[in-house]
């Protein structure tokens, strides 16, 4: 079988194609908003990591793809590997693309990786590359890799049923100490550049505006929005129950946080519904930020109700750096861009950026997200 996969490495997937869409800065300005980027650097030139974007095809899709990777993929699902997830991506950039570059790319499958067996189950890695080109030089490479398996089967239950699994802990740092001692004591800490008086969040070692190492931490008023919001249905993972809500929350301060929406359903979540910060007791180790509904749900309806110490309202799902929610799309769930982002101000250049966007685990995650 292995070998028959290997002989697609090096056939090319989609030859001489063409984005469907000249660089512009309406596109630039929608990613900027988006991902929360001020920097004076865009519209000017686009954000590397919009590599990518400009090779999309959309719901019609692109010409000069060819039939290989259908084949690749047909071969894998006879064999039984029925499955896919997205397992991470790496870019390359060598020049930065401005408004009016016109993209065309290739596209090639690079490697397919011998038979291995995950938490997800058992499969091949599969890896495409693709060569993004200006004018016919290289202006940066996309490699984008998958997993096509056979999902691991389900283990029966043996004897008494264990305890409930935990959240997941957050991974607390000397960068990030004072913001997990401000919520032992029932705050939110905000840090704020003492050179340029910028806030941010999450907490940093530097101003990411001027470069200042100087900070001074202050308490947020707890008053916020939803600024975005997804649903996560698959994959489960323990101690959470599916579906729930993963909110992106706008402070007044200006700043923006991942968190549980508490106090409303999931699915009464709105963009825009007012929230307001309380602690949330998970369990005698463990206490999190989290932002109650108190407004319009958006149907006519009031958030209500409470939740009692250590549990989970209806739509919660963990806060920054604890909820599971990076696989609900190259970290898209968090609202944020993967890592790998060009840094605020950053035009493209020669550089690498990589992002994990599924792993089939559980992990504790970054502590903290948000601007």
């Amino acid at each position: 079988m292995y070998e028959r996969l290997r002989a697609y490495e090096g056939q090319a997937a989609a030859n001489s194609g063409i984005g469907k869409d000249p660089v512009n800065e309406p596109m630039i300005r929608h990613w900027c908003e988006a991902m929360g980027d001020v920097s004076p650097a865009y519209p000017a030139v686009a954000p590397a990591t919009m590599l990518q974007v400009w090779t999309m095809g959309g719901l019609s899709g692109n010409a000069g793809r060819t039939g290989v990777y259908d084949e690749l993929f047909a071969l894998l699902e006879e064999a039984g590997y029925t499955s896919i997830v997205a397992t991470d991506c790496e870019q390359e950039y060598f020049r930065p693309l401005r408004p009016g570059d016109r993209v065309t790319f290739d596209a090639t499958i690079e490697s397919v990786s011998p038979r291995k067996t995950t938490k997800l189950g058992t499969g091949y890695f599969v890896t495409t590359r693709m060569d993004v080109r200006v004018d016919g030089k290289t202006a940066g490479t996309h490699r984008f890799r998958i997993l096509k398996y056979t999902p691991a089967a389900k283990r029966p239950g043996k004897g008494a049923p264990g305890p409930a699994p935990q959240r997941p802990r957050p991974v607390v740092n000397r960068d990030n100490a004072g913001f997990w001692a401000g919520v032992a004591e029932g705050k939110l800490l905000i840090q704020r550049c003492d050179a340029c008086r910028t806030p941010r969040f999450p907490w940093l070692p530097g101003c990411g505006g001027c470069g200042s190492a100087d900070w001074t931490a202050f308490e947020a008023s707890g008053a916020g929005t939803v600024y975005s919001y997804v649903v996560m249905h698959h994959p489960p993972f323990p101690a959470f129950d599916p579906p729930y809500a993963v909110g992106l929350i706008e402070l007044a301060e200006g700043v923006r946080m991942i968190s549980n929406i508490t106090g409303v359903p999931y699915d009464k979540v709105r963009v825009g519904m007012p929230v307001e910060l309380e602690f949330l007791r998970v369990d005698a180790e463990l206490t999190l930020p989290v932002f109650r509904a108190t407004g319009e749900t958006g149907s006519g309806e009031t958030a209500s109700g409470g939740v009692a110490s250590g549990e989970a309202a209806s739509g919660d799902a963990a806060p920054h750096g604890t909820a599971p929610h990076g696989t609900a799309s190259s970290d898209t769930a968090s609202g944020e861009a993967a890592s790998g982002e060009a840094a605020s101000g950053e035009a493209a250049s020669h550089g690498t950026a990589s992002s994990d966007t599924a792993s089939g685990e559980a992990g504790a995650g970054a502590p903290g997200e948000g601007r």
